[in-house]
């Protein structure tokens, strides 16, 4: 119980506003993946919101519809993960923060919107930059507590 007390007080601020990014992204995976398994005209009016998106995923079937409740339980596992300091949570918000980063760059250059495309890759950097801090590897166990070195 102690140790769980240190991890806890020792954790970077930084871990947990990424967290809660995660939860955030889960809720909306969530929501998004529901509304399109079990489409009701509540939902109709939140898609409004973006239609496009709809249209995309409407076009592709059921499919894109699992593969976004499959992402809520991957980013809510990743944030319960990151809070607790565990290596694999944080290769796992690397990954999904690059990811995402590469298709808002396609989207940007692709589109030239500098909203969605030039935002999310600004995001996505600002996400990434914070996770590379050693204070954050450190805490979740990808370098080593004595030197900067990868274990």
């Amino acid at each position: 119980m102690a140790d769980e007390f240190a991890a806890i007080k020792q954790r970077p601020v930084i871990v947990t506003v990424v967290a809660l990014f995660l939860f955030f992204a889960t809720i909306m995976a969530f929501i998004a993946g529901t509304s399109l398994l079990f489409p009701r005209p509540f939902w109709q009016k939140v898609w409004d919101l973006n239609r496009p998106a709809y249209v995309a995923f409407s076009r592709f079937g059921k499919v894109p519809r699992v593969l976004l409740l499959v992402l809520a339980m991957g980013t809510g596992a990743a944030g319960i993960g990151l809070l607790k300091g565990k290596g694999w949570c944080w290769w796992f918000a690397v990954a999904l923060f690059a990811i995402n980063g590469m298709g808002d760059l396609v989207t940007l250059l692709l589109t030239g919107d500098l909203i969605r495309g030039g935002a999310g890759v600004l995001i996505a950097v600002v996400f990434l930059f914070c996770l590379t801090r050693p204070q954050v590897k450190r805490y979740c166990g990808v370098i080593s507590t004595q030197s900067d070195q990868p274990l």
